[in-house]
């Protein structure tokens, strides 16, 4: 119901791609997988697409044909989007890392299984941290800077190219505490005319992706300059391939905390 008003960073990003570029849309067949409202949709057919297929499995369906009535187009055959020719957009999609200080919400959401009003719950505690929270981040949080895990090719990716281990080094801006590392992307529309894309990073405007923020088992106590040293792992997962199986290995040789730890989460 909210989508255009909780998302108006991606949702005006693809408007201005769309009209600014309309070379890659005019009288060409379009399919627009996730389209919710369809309001995707609608610009593509504004911008003189010759067909929009609009895909949406949930309830919003019955609603987009509504709209796409409404505004005076046929029905079709009811985000990311695929022109005739091979043009993905976006076509481009970066994922990068950071850690952060998350004290309050580890002790109230996970520390809690531990005693909830003097009995042993903690075998809950270990599967809330193996599932990663999606959330907003606020950018004050952030310890160290963001590096760059994997840059992805939408275009010209096959299915299993989005399993892939990746190294990284996270150099800590200030002394603090670390609780948390979070995941990010950022995404590109190579193929327009002027370069256009945006971010889901905590320190950009807030999407509907939000981040995805993966507790640590350790509070790691890291002085400015320190660094944590490791790898991350993303693969299907066997049964279900719509959750994402991530390994993490970190480690830290500071002058407060020497940890070495690998943890296993599981995406829904």
């Amino acid at each position: 119901m909210n989508e255009m008003l909780k998302d108006i960073v991606r949702t005006k990003t693809y408007q201005n791609v769309i009209y600014q570029n309309k070379f890659l849309i005019k009288d060409k067949i379009v399919l627009d997988v996730g389209a919710g409202t369809g309001i995707l949709s609608l610009f593509c057919a504004k911008a003189g697409a010759a067909h929009v297929y609009a895909v949406e499995c949930s309830q919003m369906a019955d609603m987009a044909k509504e709209i796409v009535e409404a505004n005076g187009f046929s029905d079709g055959n009811y985000s990311s989007m695929l022109v005739d020719g091979g043009v993905v957009l976006p076509d481009k999609a970066s994922l990068y890392l950071t850690a952060i200080e998350d004290s309050e919400y580890k002790e109230d959401k996970i520390e809690f299984w531990n005693s909830v009003y003097g009995f042993d719950m903690s075998c809950i505690k270990k599967k809330a941290m193996m599932e990663p929270l999606v959330d907003t981040v606020d950018q004050n949080q952030i310890v160290t800077d963001s590096r760059l895990l994997k840059t992805m090719d939408i275009s010209k990716m096959s299915s299993g190219d989005a399993s892939f281990t990746a190294p990284f080094k996270l150099v800590a801006q200030r002394n603090d505490y670390i609780h948390a590392l979070v995941a990010y992307f950022d995404v590109s529309f190579t193929m327009c005319h002027k370069l256009l894309g945006f971010s889901t990073g905590p320190k950009s405007r807030a999407t509907h992706w939000k981040q995805t923020v993966m507790y640590l088992e350790d509070v790691l106590t890291i002085c400015e300059g320190e660094t944590i040293t490791g790898s991350m792992s993303v693969s299907y997962n066997k049964k279900n391939p719509r959750d994402i199986d991530i390994k993490l290995s970190y480690s830290l040789n500071g002058q407060h905390s020497k940890v070495s730890r690998t943890q296993l989460y599981k995406m829904r």
